[in-house]
């Protein structure tokens, strides 16, 4: 089909992909803008792929302090160069992944880091809970895996809903960096402090105190 000339300019506007990449992609979606720009998308994210086996031993530290002082976040993140890790794309991104880290408190950076006990106690939990509520047993499997599902995507950073635009995920946002940038990003560790936390307070103490008493 023919595509105009203004169609293309409009896609590589929105896309900032290359000319001809433009064409092919309105051509394979019979010209339709909007699903030529998932089209150019799922192209970049697919090359991003390729590049997130290569080695990654640059990168950035950086830390983010929120609610006053009282949380506090620590995240290193690799790419392959330092003149990468040193432009404002790369450390803005790292700067969004420390307030993220703040906002969410994952648990582990991707599923993998779960360890097979700590999975296995949660299936126990989840069949508890559906035994409980009466489901049918030929269900209960099924049940199980969605819950444990549920909760990869609540504890684990790469699959978190990113803050700043929950119709992606971090790993998403990755694969995005990726392509932009044309290294392999990672995520190596991170740290978050939230003041007083596992410290017993004096409100406790005073609570206990009035239990033992008798609530007297």
């Amino acid at each position: 089909m023919s595509i105009k000339a203004t169609d293309v300019k409009e896609l590589r506007t929105m896309t900032g992909a290359g000319m001809m990449d433009c064409k092919k992609a309105l051509v394979e979606c019979d010209g339709n803008i909007e699903a030529a720009v998932d089209f150019l998308r799922k192209k970049g994210i697919a090359a991003a792929a390729k590049k997130s086996g290569r080695i990654a031993t640059e990168g950035a530290v950086s830390s983010y302090i929120h609610a006053g002082g009282k949380i506090g976040v620590l995240v290193e993140v690799n790419c392959e160069t330092d003149f990468v890790a040193k432009t404002d794309d790369f450390l803005g991104f790292v700067k969004d992944l420390c307030m993220h880290i703040a906002a969410t408190n994952p648990l582990y950076i991707k599923r993998e880091d779960l360890s097979a006990e700590v999975i296995e106690k949660e299936r126990e939990i989840y069949k508890g809970q559906a035994l409980e509520s009466g489901k049918p047993e030929k269900i209960i499997d099924r049940i199980v895996d969605g819950k444990l599902e549920k909760y990869f995507k609540e504890v684990c950073l790469l699959e978190q809903p990113f803050v700043k635009d929950t119709d992606k995920t971090v790993n998403g946002l990755i694969l995005d960096q990726i392509s932009k940038l044309g290294e392999n990003i990672s995520v190596r560790r991170f740290v978050r402090f939230h003041l007083g936390e596992g410290l017993r307070k004096k409100s406790d103490d005073f609570a206990n105190e009035v239990a033992a008493l008798g609530g007297k």
